[in-house]
């Protein structure tokens, strides 16, 4: 039998096999999706947000974004941004926490109005309780940044320093001994991390390194030593982008100019310090996730890089990242990696990079 070939001019991607001296041609049918040169898989989410700055997870596997349009969800089939509830804050977004209840969850959104508690799912019905100075005088307006452990005590970083909220109540600051009134305001709030439970509490600043504060025994918050460069702790600049305490309890720190890894309770020891030249891909760490096999995702200004304990693995924009600048990072439930850049959503699976724009 003569071999026959077939040529079909179309703007799906082809794959070619050659099967018992037969050509056959099976054409990948477009589903809302398409390959560019760099054979990333392509899909739109229908919203013109540009910059994912913040990214949780929630029991159901739903994904949850700030954005420079407001809050953004994708379950896993549909991309919604939830602008039809106006009690939501919808502008200067700046974090996101989820808390499980007894109730069920509820999503806590930092903003530069205060912070506001939502119970999922939400809707356009949905009740928002919004906390600001005025019906709570521990909390400054502006909140940059939230933590909550499992213990459901709230920690929230604001402009002005730190506050707690738990059993209805907001705990009296009294760490003013180790960080002076202004702190705060000298060097800003740019990242939190509790332990399991949410009792200690670290602080990432523009410039000061790390803080620690813990919930003391008569529901007030307390200071501890601070985790700085001139410490005399081997921490690569004490301006901080990011904190991630893992689950094994190992905290790890990125810095504008590399990461710090820091395990144990000696605040003054067993110290590792990664930067470019160990095989992050920048040093300017911005984001921080791990997956459940131990491999630990870092965000950056420069692309994402994968650490399993041994070796390193990068990608950039050559390799299907929509940016190199990498805000957030996120694992959800089955295992899939979330990133968000400045330029949409990536995800990777089973090996590849789909872009989200």
């Amino acid at each position: 039998m003569k071999k026959q070939q077939i040529l079909i001019k179309n703007t799906f991607h082809s794959n070619i096999f050659h099967i018992s001296g037969t050509l056959l041609v099976v054409i990948l049918l477009s589903m809302g999706f398409s390959r560019p040169a760099n054979n990333q898989i392509v899909k739109e989410t229908g919203i013109p947000a540009k910059k994912f700055s913040a990214v949780i997870v929630d029991d159901k596997n739903i994904k949850w974004f700030v954005t420079e349009l407001g809050i953004v969800s994708f379950d896993g089939e549909k991309w919604k941004l939830h602008n039809q509830n106006k009690n939501l804050p919808a502008e200067n977004l700046n974090h996101l926490a989820l808390e499980g209840t007894t109730a069920g969850p509820e999503m806590w959104i930092a903003s530069a109005n205060g912070v506001s508690v939502a119970p999922l799912p939400i809707d356009a019905q949905t009740g928002v309780k919004t906390y600001s100075s005025e019906n709570a005088s521990a909390l400054s307006n502006n909140v940059l940044r939230i933590a909550i452990g499992t213990n459901l005590l709230r920690w929230f970083g604001t402009d002005k320093g730190v506050a707690a909220f738990g059993n209805d109540k907001w705990l009296t600051p009294s760490y003013d001994n180790i960080y002076p009134e202004g702190l705060f305001e000298a060097f800003p709030i740019t990242a939190m991390g509790t332990n399991r439970t949410g009792d200690t509490l670290y602080v990432g600043t523009d410039g000061a390194g790390v803080a620690r504060v813990f919930r003391n025994d008569v529901d007030g918050i307390s200071g501890a030593s601070v985790y700085a460069m001139w410490g005399p702790i081997i921490i690569p600049s004490d301006t901080i982008h990011s904190v991630f305490i893992a689950p094994d309890g190992s905290k790890w720190f990125g810095t504008n100019l590399g990461l710090a890894k820091h395990t144990g309770n000696n605040t003054l020891d067993n110290w590792t310090v990664y930067t470019t030249a160990e095989g992050l891909v920048n040093d300017d760490v911005q984001a921080i996730a791990v997956e459940e096999n131990g491999n630990y995702w870092f965000g950056t200004k420069g692309g994402a890089s994968v650490f399993d304990g041994f070796g390193w693995t990068s990608y950039t924009t050559k390799n299907g990242l929509n940016s190199n600048n990498v805000l957030c990072v996120a694992v959800d439930k089955e295992g899939v990696v979330w990133l968000g850049t400045d330029n949409g959503v990536n995800c990777y699976k089973n090996g590849e990079f789909i872009s989200f724009k």
